[in-house]
């Protein structure tokens, strides 16, 4: 496969759940995470021990207040939306400690795909007021940021499934099943 101009030839697809992901990519190399940066982090960092990945493609569902239900957005830009330690005199989203940058800016950028800031974070959010970040989901960040940590390139595809509202968990349980439809279409169109 060739993006923006370089080929890779050991592509790593990653996504949370299978639902995600249907039968859209059975001739691919996979993996399922399971929820939340954690699990996200571990089976990550395993799989890169034994496939040494060139690409590692990040697909699955987010929700967003901006960019509609079914579209496909391209995030290179990342927030862990739940590090909050403004009580300790930190600044919102910033790891204590830690002299890196609260945006982590790492991936891949599609010139002809809409361009998010992506808020990872442990919980389902149903009440997004955060102007930081258009795309929340719960594993990206901590994905990126094992690609950044061990140089590998990163590409990160959201298929919006609601709107981070009240009616999130009810839209993602219908649209879900359309999202691997529609990663597949996006990615083939790269």
């Amino acid at each position: 496969m060739t993006i923006n101009g370089k080929l890779y030839s050991n592509i790593l697809l990653v996504f949370a759940l299978e639902s995600e992901a249907g039968k859209e990519f059975e001739s691919f190399n996979k993996l399922f995470v399971g929820v939340g940066k954690i699990k996200a982090t571990y089976h990550l960092v395993k799989a890169i021990q034994k496939s040494k990945p060139d690409l590692i493609i990040n697909l699955g569902t987010a929700g967003s207040t901006v960019f509609d239900r079914g579209t496909i957005v391209n995030c290179n830009r990342f927030i862990q939306r739940d590090m909050d330690v403004r009580a300790l005199g930190f600044k919102k989203f910033e790891t204590p400690f830690s002299d890196e940058p609260i945006l982590l800016e790492y991936g891949l950028k599609i010139e002809n795909l809409p361009n998010g800031i992506c808020g990872s974070g442990d919980q389902f959010e149903i009440e997004h007021i955060n102007r930081e970040y258009n795309v929340i989901d719960m594993e990206a960040f901590a994905l990126a940021k094992v690609a950044e940590q061990e140089e590998i390139d990163f590409l990160c595809l959201k298929y919006i499934s609601d709107g981070a509202d009240g009616n999130a968990a009810d839209d993602w349980t219908i649209e879900v099943k359309k999202a691997s439809i529609a990663l597949r279409r996006g990615l083939d169109e790269l």
